[in-house]
């Protein structure tokens, strides 16, 4: 054996950090005879698996939406401002001091004064008026369904200049007809997100909080 060369290791004693004779061997051959040989890295580069802006807003909305007290249609919406900070979100529901329990739910009933249509505020119309800064001049809108003409009157009026949606099914009915003149018009920006996740699952057990992975420091 050359002089200076790390003595292999024999397997007669163990070091500390190295949980098998593998670990410990490795550890000899670096040249360090301690755990610092064994213990996991730190991952080089920034995690990979992280939300876009646009998934992270259109997520608040949908996790949004799980408030209204709707029992056919949760729609939620999420507001952000030019620096993507959020200022408001809102969902679909009664106005304030009107009583979930008192007014209709139902979608056909034979008077239309006995159908959620009438008292129902959809969820843009919500967000705007829960928004918590002076103006939404410049803001970007997000939101499941495509807004009807009532709400896209509101959205324009409001200064939003961006509505991010993800579906436009009612696109052929007159209300949302008339939506797209609306915004073509006063220069509303609107477009289809395709997110790159289908899916977003919230673990809100207390052990899943803040948990770092012990191999690579990844949050759980």
């Amino acid at each position: 054996m050359a002089a200076g060369s790390p003595a292999p290791h024999s397997g007669g004693g163990r070091i500390a950090g190295c949980d098998t004779p593998v670990e410990a061997d490795h550890a000899a051959a670096s040249g360090h005879g301690d755990a610092s040989a064994c213990a996991p890295k730190s991952a080089a580069t920034k995690r990979a698996e992280y939300l876009s802006w646009d998934d992270y807003f259109m997520s608040l909305a949908f996790l949004s939406a799980q408030r209204s007290k709707d029992p056919s249609t949760q729609v939620g919406a999420c507001i952000v401002d030019e620096d993507n900070r959020i200022v408001s979100v809102g969902y679909n529901g009664f106005p304030r001091g009107c009583s979930d329990e008192e007014l209709p739910w139902a979608r056909v009933a034979d008077s239309p004064l006995d159908t959620k249509y009438m008292y129902v505020c959809h969820a843009e119309v919500n967000a705007v008026m829960n928004k918590n800064t002076a103006s939404l001049k410049g803001a970007r809108m997000y939101v499941a369904l495509f807004p009807c003409n009532e709400c896209a009157k509101i959205i324009i009026q409001s200064g939003i200049a961006e509505v991010v949606y993800l579906s436009d099914k009612y696109h052929s009915e007159d209300a949302y007809v008339a939506s797209r003149r609306l915004f073509d018009m006063a220069g509303v920006s609107y477009r289809q997100l395709v997110p790159s996740t289908s899916r977003v699952v919230l673990d809100l057990r207390p052990d899943s909080a803040s948990r770092e992975d012990d191999a690579e420091g990844r949050l759980s």
